[in-house]
């Protein structure tokens, strides 16, 4: 399963398909980073990585989205009035 900072219909195999998007209040361990953004990859303690991804049916993605704006530039940590909301994609 992947990390990402967003997530886009280009990453579908397949546009015959729904997508179940959920909340949840942690990340699971052992997910493989594909956060394209390098102070994103740094606040969030992980490898920035750009890879692409391709989702089929079955297929689950981890996405922290950033809520409270762009980062400054070079962040390490997250801002004040900063959080991230953390999602499950699940592509059926």
């Amino acid at each position: 399963m992947y990390l990402a900072n967003a997530f886009s219909l280009q990453m579908l195999q397949d546009f015959n398909c729904s997508i179940n998007i959920q909340e949840v209040s942690k990340l699971p361990d052992g997910l493989i980073s594909a956060v394209g953004h390098a102070d994103t990859a740094a606040v969030l303690g992980v490898l920035c990585s750009r890879i692409s991804i391709t989702l089929s049916k079955g297929d689950v993605l981890y996405v922290a989205q950033l809520i409270g704006g762009r980062l400054p530039e070079g962040s390490t940590t997250l801002p004040a009035g900063f959080t991230f909301k953390y999602l499950r994609v699940e592509v059926n």
